[in-house]
């Protein structure tokens, strides 16, 4: 049987079924128990229903609360928004380490090489430091000790990733200013 016709009701042009006809339909429907094949439908298409949610919520159409749980929280909405409102060093480390790795065969740039590692780390460390302290007085100022768990380690690691590949979606341009309420 289809439970998707079951469940949505009758359109006009058709006589609305009577309360004994549909308590009898839902006491059927109830007293037949489902196969492991139909069980096992069921279930995948939930999941795929649960899935196709998520993938939307990431991609920045769908409501926070089909997100993942790792970002979910009004903290973590934070910690986005102040690691994408900004460029960082990091975001563009993957491609100075292979443009190092590439320079790191030819022995005579090995000074160049050693220099552009140093600078990088150095550069990337920095600017991690200084997003742990603001993002951290963000979330001081407007959230509770258990609102704010796990945002710091969240940012830091959006911060490593290329914009682009980021999931959930930046949701601020680069530049614009944080919300007031999250």
């Amino acid at each position: 049987m289809n439970d998707a016709a079951d469940e949505t009701p009758q359109r006009k042009g058709g006589p609305t079924r009577s309360r004994r006809e549909a308590e009898a339909a839902r006491k059927q429907q109830m007293k037949r128990p489902l196969t492991r094949r139909e069980q096992a439908e069921r279930e995948r298409r939930r999941r795929s229903a649960a899935r196709d949610k998520q993938r939307e919520a990431l991609l920045g159409g769908g409501s926070t609360a089909d997100l993942p749980a790792r970002d979910r929280g009004p903290g973590k909405a934070l910690a986005r928004d102040v690691v994408d409102r900004r460029r960082t060093v990091a975001e563009f480390m993957l491609p100075l380490l292979v443009v190092i790795l590439v320079l790191s065969f030819f022995p005579a740039m090995a000074e160049v090489v050693f220099s552009l590692w140093t600078v990088t780390i150095f550069a990337t460390l920095i600017d991690e430091i200084w997003l742990i302290t603001v993002l951290k007085r963000e979330l001081k100022k407007r959230f509770t000790p258990a609102e704010r768990r796990g945002a710091v380690l969240y940012a830091v690691l959006r911060s490593t990733q290329i914009r682009r590949m980021r999931l959930p979606k930046p949701a601020l341009a680069v530049g614009q200013p944080l919300r007031e309420h999250y």
